[in-house]
């Protein structure tokens, strides 16, 4: 797992953007003036974005077009699934030893 997604991700500002995205590609004016951020702060997070893989531009004219990458999330999802599976399994045991405790399953 790539350090600089976790870095990109851990600022507040940035997270807002890829929720925007989620939307759909937006300009960069789009998206400052809905998180209701100057343009050159939003660029500048928009690059730290970029550089981290999850999103991309697309010039257009004298407008750039970001739109969220969706294999770095996917790399993160296969991530997260191993903790996923892993809680699962002690959160079932331990409703189990609950259920015994409880009297409402016998002891294996």
């Amino acid at each position: 797992m790539n350090g600089q997604i976790f870095s990109a991700l851990a600022e507040p500002n940035r997270l807002d953007i890829i929720d925007l995205l989620l939307e759909g590609a937006l300009p960069v004016g789009d998206i400052a003036k809905k998180l209701d951020l100057n343009q050159p702060q939003t660029s500048k997070h928009l690059r730290v974005l970029c550089d981290a893989g999850l999103v991309e531009v697309q010039p257009i004219a004298n407008r750039r077009i970001y739109k969220i990458r969706p294999e770095p999330f996917q790399e993160l999802d296969r991530w997260l699934d191993s903790y996923r599976r892993l809680w699962e399994g002690r959160m079932d045991r331990l409703d189990d030893y609950l259920n015994v405790l409880q009297g409402k399953k016998p002891l294996n």
